[in-house]
């Protein structure tokens, strides 16, 4: 009984919540300016660029390998994309991987350039590169292989007013219900989200569906709100058969330009 006291204000938030979302209206398909939330942020930071950093899959795909390569411009100058393993006290931290590796902090995109991936031993011998103790193994009968830890899009200097304050017309998108990733390609669906009308906050939304490729969504982020949030995944992250493994993601309120939203 005692796990469900001091939820009360969440639960009656999530219940209004709830309320609202069954007259909302749908949110018209089109392209918008939108900004994400840290829960939608932080999951397109983990699912849909994370991934694409891990070496072995990288290693393993000619055509991931040509477009992740060193030195690639990926966005504006204040976009960093990080994983860190020795982040303080998170689900994803530890000090050591799973080959003895000291965890570290390792920038993936520093000032909107790609500057690292994601190693094992194995996969940094494979490609001239320090491993960055990423070598994860869910039990101690399977092999490690390349994970993320706690991965993030660094904050900004930007409030949330600042960031909706020229939007004349754009989406606020909020968590996410899930979605599914093909190489450069996403699709991410919000659990709801609000109207953007000069530069205020205004109806409820519901069935907004956020389509689109990494490195065009990337090159189109250029809002990075200073209230930057780390999400714990209790569910854990999956690969190779290995789950559910401890990660965490987050990031600030993000602003990004030319989003395919498919609504109604």
């Amino acid at each position: 009984m005692n796990v469900v006291l001091g939820f009360e204000e969440k639960a009656e938030e999530a219940a209004r919540r709830a309320v609202s979302l069954l007259e909302a209206p749908p949110c018209d398909g089109g392209t918008y300016t939108v900004v994400l939330d840290q829960t939608l942020g932080g999951v397109f930071a983990n699912e849909a660029f994370g991934h694409l950093s891990e070496a072995d899959f990288l290693y393993e795909n000619p055509k991931v390998k040509e477009l992740m390569y060193i030195g690639r411009k990926m966005g504006v100058k204040e976009l960093n994309i990080i994983d860190d393993g020795a982040f303080d006290r998170l689900l994803g931290s530890q000090a050591y991987d799973d080959e003895g590796t000291p965890t570290r902090k390792t920038y993936l995109i520093k000032e909107g350039v790609l500057v690292g991936h994601l190693h094992s031993r194995e996969t940094a011998g494979k490609m001239d590169a320090r491993p960055t103790g990423n070598a994860r193994a869910i039990r101690q009968d399977v092999p490690p292989i390349v994970r993320m830890t706690n991965t993030y899009i660094a904050a900004g200097k930007q409030d949330f007013d600042s960031l909706i304050a020229e939007i004349d017309d754009g989406i606020y998108a909020c968590g996410v219900f899930g979605g599914q990733t093909a190489m450069e390609m996403f699709t991410f669906s919000a659990r709801y989200g609000f109207r953007i009308k000069k530069g205020r906050v205004g109806e409820m939304l519901r069935d907004i569906v956020l389509t689109g490729n990494v490195f065009e969504t990337l090159n189109n982020m250029d809002g990075f709100g200073s209230d930057l949030k780390m999400i714990e995944r209790p569910g854990g992250c999956g690969k190779k058969g290995q789950a559910p493994l401890p990660v965490t993601f987050g990031a600030p309120h993000l602003r990004i330009h030319n989003v395919v939203i498919s609504g109604r």
